[in-house]
């Protein structure tokens, strides 16, 4: 058996505390995606005009202060053109949700710093792992300033920020949950593969990690551009299975990307593919392995999925209200952690006496 990316000592050195830490770290990841739906959703995330990476984990505090923030927010487009002559109220209402965003990206770095301090100091740590935990504090921090600059395309000429920027910061934060994620599984020592998986099995589980993760990409598209809220029937698309008005923008290639309808369509279609994908694999792992482990694992991947694509024609009939816009989104994340779980099963860690 080839040699595993984690040496004995290494498996040993990072151990249970270290791996529940990284787990901990995906799970905060993951509510910080959630909450940044719910920011999308309400149309808060343009309700804080500036970026104080210090200063900012203050909210106002006092009348003034709350209207000063309420000023500032009075200058740019979005009040101007959408909600001129919101009151200071309504304004507090989405501040917060704007504030709660930022505060718990604030606490995902302390989450990750604190620990890491007394992991590094108590030498919990293993050379291995140095790079990688190296490669997750840059990603942090470049995410954050991602999310000042997709904010920042909605406070000039926009009222709403760039579905390109936003696709970004979403997509962003769902690789930098992966890789956490991937990290904190490959941590723990396996006992060896009893059957060898065929390489295109792996490259199936595979190509589906990648077809949701391409899935999760086009919904943040979907949500950029509000294409829920318009074409709200199913099966057919503005009645149609092949709507017209899919090649309506030129060039081309601005339809996959600003064309609502289109958008929308791609979402659908994918959503359809992924399905029938996840259910041949099933059938591929129950022929090829019987009902072991790795069936299960593929089982309940495509039984995620198919509550993911009933639970996305939900939210889309009734035109994405909240509860079933961050539903459909948490279980995209969801289905996206069981994808890379399954595909970890069939690249296992060797037992420490196997390597």
């Amino acid at each position: 058996m080839a040699m595993s990316a984690y040496s004995k000592k290494s498996a040993g050195k990072d151990g249970a505390a270290v791996r529940a830490w990284l787990f901990c770290l995906c799970s905060l990841i993951f509510v910080m995606i959630i909450v940044g739906g719910a920011t999308r959703l309400t149309d808060s995330g343009l309700s804080i005009t500036e970026w104080k990476p210090i200063l900012g984990i203050i909210p106002p505090l006092g009348e003034g202060a709350w209207q000063e923030a309420f000023t500032k927010y009075r200058q740019i487009p979005e009040y101007e053109l959408v909600n001129k002559g919101m009151s200071q109220e309504d304004f507090k209402t989405i501040y917060w949700w704007e504030w709660g965003h930022r505060f718990l990206g604030r606490i995902i770095g302390f989450a990750f710093l604190i620990p890491f301090l007394i992991f590094w100091f108590t030498g919990k740590i293993s050379k291995e792992l140095w790079p990688k935990l190296i490669v997750m504090f840059l990603l942090g921090g470049l995410q954050g300033a991602l999310g000042w600059y997709m904010v920042m395309s909605g406070l000039v000429e926009r009222v709403d920020v760039s579905q390109y920027r936003l696709a970004a910061h979403l997509c962003a934060a769902v690789l930098i949950f992966a890789y956490i994620f991937w990290v904190a599984l490959r941590l723990r020592p396996g006992p060896g593969q009893t059957k060898q998986s065929s390489t295109g099995f792996k490259t199936s589980a595979m190509a589906l990690v990648a077809g949701l993760f391409l899935q999760i990409s086009l919904g943040a598209f979907v949500a950029g551009l509000d294409a829920g809220q318009g074409y709200n029937t199913w099966p057919l698309m503005d009645g149609a299975l092949i709507p017209k008005g899919l090649d309506a923008m030129s060039p081309w290639y601005l339809n996959l990307f600003e064309n609502a309808l289109t958008v929308q369509f791609n979402h659908r279609v994918l959503a359809y593919v992924i399905l029938v994908w996840a259910f041949v694999h099933v059938a591929v792992a129950a022929k090829s392995t019987g009902t072991g482990p790795v069936t299960l694992g593929a089982s309940m991947l495509f039984g995620s999925i198919l509550l993911q694509l009933v639970l996305g024609i939900a939210t889309l009939l009734a035109k994405v209200p909240i509860e079933l816009g961050l539903a459909h989104q948490a279980m995209a994340i969801l289905v996206f952690s069981i994808g890379l779980w399954h595909l970890s099963q069939l690249v296992p860690v060797p037992a420490p006496d196997q390597q």
